[in-house]
């Protein structure tokens, strides 16, 4: 029968029992292990405790085991605990100062409501502990027992009462790693608390209390690379950490973020990390940091979602400004300072012990081993058509260096972070000498792209972008909708110092070129435009916004085709000069798409290279 043809059926309403309605209030609280275990942590530390250990079986499915020397609780206090919308935690109805991580007295319900759970508290003025068992929503009414001051959670066979959402669970491991995640932005978010987190009998860590710097340092596993952050506006306050370009991960999962002492992961947070990081770092790549955002209670809505990690700001603008700004201004520094090292794994390998080294530095070995060539009269660069040069080609085609070794300048390597130049290799990477003896490497390319970009970009910004006109102008012949796209941006291309003109059909008149990008590659250039404005039709020339976010991406294509190309010779006076304005210009560790412009081989690596253990 047809739907249209069927009787129409009034249905029935009815109440739900309290127990469907905890088991549907449960869903939404307890979505995994992971979940109950934040909600059970974030308690603990609501209470004052500061020390909490943590224990898990098979990822939390089994059993989660929560102490902490908290306030604790009188028997009264528990059985209040575990019933729902009953909480200490707000001091009045308007939700508009919660200054608690919990709230909504949910979570214990939600936990009694779909596993085994046994509540041991003891509060520090009393004599004794009291326990409480609720299991798939019965209670049983608390009993003495023996435990120390504090409060004993244990959570059993979660989700027992509702086998359909076990079935959905995954493999102890992946739920394991979601509640090691767990652990790892509370501890961060409470460095006066020591944590101890243990995952099937196996320690995972043991953080004691900590100042903020050692704890951050700890959870990110980063200490060179770490740059501070400390900045406020408009009554937000942000501070912590960030790492520089040089440190990346292939997920979003080393990215840390705490409001008013509370873990979150807030999309417009998320977002802005994201707008701050892309000129610097690689697409696909994402940062390291912990930072911490402060601000008054009333001016941020943490009743968003039962989880509590997303947020409702109420000056979205001062958020997202505040954290661009700050974090873009940590990552301006130049080339080679504090906070950036730009290093490369050594391939593992087995390693032969060797004698300690004379204590003659590597550099000036390699420097008297060069002077003693040198004197001497061989030949330090190979010559096309020599026999070592053909040894080497039958070796798999191995260049070599294309300029000669130099005696690097004593001042240069002491006061400079990227040190002397020495040489130049494959006419592409200069190798230099730093301070420390280091040997860096740096991409004369993807270094000169990043000075041409900054330049560009600062004379855009200031209106003294200055054009020059071609002598022959250039003809470029694209498909006829690129043609017509590019001309569309003709006004505000004007401004980047590019002057078109339609030439009939799918061509366009090239005019002029920017003064910085003199004899750069205007055809190819014009290409590459024309292709990532076809590709991008949502983006309107008269939409100023739109083209404000475009225009970093617009210039950085301009930087790589008006740079020094790889393969071009260069004498050591302009080496030194590119390595001193890259010390001097800001976000210089990474070239215009994210790629870095230099490398470190400090001793250890170089060791590591050998196989040789000191």
């Amino acid at each position: 029968m047809p739907p249209s043809e069927r009787p129409l059926l009034q249905p029935r309403l009815r109440r739900l029992s309290n127990h469907v309605i905890d088991l549907i209030a449960a869903g939404e609280v307890v979505e995994r292990p992971a979940a109950a275990l934040k909600e059970i942590v974030e308690n603990a530390l609501d209470a004052g405790a500061t020390r909490i250990e943590v224990s898990l079986l098979n990822g939390g499915c089994d059993r989660i085991e929560v102490s902490d020397n908290g306030c604790g609780m009188s028997p009264d206090d528990l059985v209040m605990a575990v019933e729902r919308h009953c909480t200490s935690k707000l001091s009045d109805e308007t939700l508009t100062h919660i200054v608690t991580l919990g709230f909504r007295g949910e979570a214990l319900p939600s936990i009694g409501a779909t596993a085994r759970l046994t509540l041991t508290s003891r509060r520090h003025d009393a004599d004794t502990a009291w326990t409480l068992r609720l299991e798939g929503g019965a209670l049983t009414p608390p009993s003495p027992a023996a435990g120390a001051p504090g409060t004993r959670v244990v959570v059993e066979d979660l989700f027992f009462a509702t086998p359909a959402r076990r079935k959905f669970l995954k493999s102890a491991r992946v739920e394991g790693s979601h509640a090691e995640g767990v652990m790892r932005r509370l501890a961060l978010s409470a460095p006066h608390c020591a944590m101890r987190f243990t995952l099937d009998e196996r320690p995972v860590f043991d953080f004691p209390v900590q100042s903020v710097i050692d704890r951050v340092q700890a959870v990110l596993g980063e200490s060179e690379s770490l740059i501070a952050l400390d900045e406020t506006r408009n009554g937000l306050h942000l501070s912590g950490f960030i790492c520089g370009p040089a440190a990346t991960r292939s997920t979003a999962a080393s990215q840390f973020l705490v409001v008013n002492n509370r873990p979150v992961a807030d999309p417009l947070m998320r977002t802005a990390i994201r707008v701050a990081y892309r000129p610097v770092i690689e697409p696909g790549r994402h940062p390291v940091l912990a930072l911490h955002l402060r601000l008054p209670h009333d001016r941020v809505d943490v009743n968003v979602h039962p989880s509590k990690t997303e947020l409702r700001f109420a000056e979205e603008a001062d958020v997202r400004g505040l954290m661009i700004g700050a974090m873009q201004r940590a990552l301006g520094h130049g080339a080679g300072e504090a906070g950036v090292r730009m290093r490369f794994a050594a391939p593992a390998r087995q390693a032969i012990h060797y004698p300690p080294p004379d204590p003659v530095s590597l550099t000036s070995g390699f420097i008297a081993a060069h002077s003693a060539m040198a004197g001497s009269g061989a030949p330090v660069a190979l010559s096309p058509g020599s026999d070592i040069q053909g040894f080497a080609e039958e070796l798999g085609g191995f260049a070599p260096a294309t300029r000669p070794l130099m005696e690097p300048d004593p001042i240069q390597r002491a006061s400079f972070p990227l040190g002397a130049p020495v040489a130049q290799v494959f006419d592409t990477y200069i190798l230099s000498v730093g301070q420390d003896g280091d040997l860096i490497l740096v991409d004369q390319h993807a270094a000169h792209e990043r000075l041409t970009h900054e330049k560009l970009l600062a004379q855009y910004t200031s209106g003294s972008l200055k054009a020059q006109r071609l002598l022959l102008p250039e003809v470029i012949d694209l498909p006829p909708g690129q043609a017509g796209r590019l001309l569309e941006w003709k006004t505000a291309l004007e401004a980047l110092g590019l002057e078109i003109e339609s030439f009939g059909g799918g061509s366009v008149l090239l005019r002029t070129m920017p003064v910085l990008l003199q004899g750069g590659d205007g055809v190819s250039l014009l290409r590459d435009l024309s292709e990532e404005l076809t590709a991008d039709p949502d983006l309107v020339p008269g939409d100023s916004a739109a083209l404000e976010r475009r225009i970093d991406a617009v210039i950085a294509r301009m930087a790589c085709h008006g740079s020094i190309r790889a393969g071009r010779r260069l004498q050591q006076d302009e080496m030194s000069a590119l390595l001193r304005q890259m010390e001097q210009t800001p976000r210089a560790n990474t070239c215009s798409h994210g790629r870095p412009t230099w490398l470190r081989l400090g001793r250890d690596e170089l060791e590591k290279l050998f196989g040789r253990i000191r």
